[in-house]
């Protein structure tokens, strides 16, 4: 009977020990941080060139007006997805639609992408491109994180086999915003649906013109900026497969960012400054804040040459200098960049020049405001929103 009783009580201790256990996944997705999601979805037919433009200049602009959004005092996580359709290499059969990147916070493999595009004159599928990017990529199902489709294109939008009322149907029934942006005037986008498409999956539609060249204004703080930005990237750390890749990625976007002039370049780092700038795949300092990597248990051949030779305690120390480096190094860049955007500011207002129709604009603006509704305090906004009247909110949204 003892025995029987022993038994029993063990049964009740070790399911009463399950039952805490099984609380423990919903602690951890509670303190998990708040989501931004982006799905960037660009026409690359032959008469977008100028859109893949914007998109390359303004990359950086973008990430930084949310880099201090908060919400219950965290700083989110944004994650972008870029999909490229209506360019005839791309095969009929697969709609003219390509996945170039699943939802990342790789922002440097975002940018590297982008300099890749290429323009090519093909059939523009909205419907099934929207389409494509709900059913396909990784969304939260968590409620109350953003997001959003963008959609950006200057044909029709009721185009291809897949009727775009019951895509985008499809995505705000999954918590989905579709945001789209005609690349013309806004008589034209409302013929063509567009704004039809963004009101039936509370969205905004927005014109923009897809031609006009990004304004860069060079501030006092560029030049300094630019110059610990080479000191900032002497704390990276490469390790494992990815470690050199990743590196150069870096230094390469670098150099595409300079493309478009010091200004762009200024916004580049202040976004490398940010929390959103996380490279823990490649990097050897991130990996081991983010807990991702052990320095006790790490393969030796994974580390770079100069830290193979250290003894467990050496690695210890080089990994913390340079995290102390960066900290440093980014809060100077920071300081710098507030100082920078008051400039901006002031410049913008006096020249009486902006970018209020180009992508980025749009994408600011409608972001910020969806972003406000799932509860995300957003800084003061920095960059010029795009003041068409079509930038209200399409019927029924």
């Amino acid at each position: 009977m003892r025995k029987t009783m022993t038994t029993t009580c063990m049964l009740a201790i070790v399911a009463a020990t399950t039952l805490v256990r099984g609380a423990e996944p919903t602690t951890q997705t509670e303190t998990k941080p708040p989501l931004i999601q982006m799905a960037i979805l660009l026409d690359t037919s032959g008469s977008m060139s100028g859109l893949i433009e914007q998109a390359k200049s303004q990359l950086w602009s973008i990430v930084n007006e949310f880099a201090l959004a908060t919400r219950d005092g965290k700083t989110p996580r944004i994650e972008v997805a870029l999909y490229e359709y209506g360019k005839s290499t791309i095969p009929a059969a697969e709609g003219h639609i390509r996945m170039i990147l699943p939802l990342t916070t790789d922002l440097d493999k975002v940018s590297e992408e982008l300099f890749a595009l290429t323009t090519n004159g093909g059939d523009e599928y909205c419907g099934q491109v929207v389409q494509s990017a709900v059913r396909s990529l990784a969304w939260s199902k968590a409620t109350n994180d953003l997001k959003v489709i963008f959609i950006a294109g200057n044909e029709p939008f009721t185009q291809g086999q897949v009727d775009y009322r019951k895509a985008c149907r499809q995505a705000i029934a999954r918590g989905i915003v579709v945001n789209t942006i005609h690349c013309g005037t806004e008589t034209e986008g409302e013929h063509g649906k567009w704004k039809d498409g963004a009101a039936l999956a509370d969205g905004r539609f927005i014109n923009i013109d897809h031609n006009q060249a990004v304004v860069q204004i060079d501030a006092p703080q560029d030049v300094e900026i630019a110059r610990l930005n080479e000191q900032l990237n002497d704390t990276y750390i490469p390790y494992g497969p990815a470690g050199e890749q990743g590196k150069g990625r870096q230094i390469t976007q670098d150099r595409n960012a300079a493309a478009y002039g010091q200004a762009n370049v200024a916004q580049r780092v202040a976004a490398k400054a940010s929390k959103q700038y996380d490279n823990a795949a490649w990097d050897l300092v991130d990996a081991v804040r983010e807990s991702a990597v052990d320095l006790e248990k790490i393969v030796t051949t994974d580390l770079p040459e100069a830290m193979q030779n250290m003894t467990a305690e050496q690695r210890q120390q080089y990994v913390r200098e340079k995290t102390e480096q960066r900290q440093t190094i980014q809060q100077q860049i920071a300081d710098l960049n507030e100082q920078r955007k008051t400039y901006i500011a002031q410049e913008m207002k006096k020249r009486g020049d902006s970018n209020h129709s180009t992508l980025g604009a749009a994408v600011i603006q409608a972001v910020r405001q969806q972003a406000e509704k799932k509860n995300f305090a957003m800084p003061p906004q920095t960059q010029p929103a795009a003041n068409s009247p079509a930038t209200q909110p399409a019927a029924g949204s």
